[in-house]
């Protein structure tokens, strides 16, 4: 099977906000709940030739902070390694949104 640049799903603001409190109920007080990254970073991954989406990666950085590396893949399934990588996102909290749905 292979990537066509369609894969995911779109979810309701309802099951988000459901998925995201069962997180924060698992951690501490101030832990990381979310990661934002900026258009001009995912673009330039995204643009890259023969990538079709962005994968994922969790990750725990050298002070035990979690953390997301996105790389871009292609059509075959394979991360595009030898192209960008992008981490270093801005962490909430403390860069939160205000209150709302997902985050409280």
């Amino acid at each position: 099977m292979s990537f066509n640049g369609t894969e995911g799903s779109f979810v309701t603001l309802r099951e988000a906000s459901s998925w995201t409190a069962n997180y924060r109920a698992t951690i501490a007080s101030g832990d990381i709940i979310a990661h934002f990254f900026g258009t001009d970073k995912i673009k330039a991954i995204l643009d890259q030739s023969d990538c079709v989406g962005i994968r994922i990666y969790y990750g725990i950085d050298e002070n035990g902070k979690k953390n997301l590396i996105l790389v871009g893949a292609k059509a075959n399934e394979d991360d595009m390694t030898s192209g960008l990588i992008l981490e270093r996102s801005q962490l909430c909290p403390p860069k939160c949104s205000s209150s709302n749905d997902l985050n409280s």
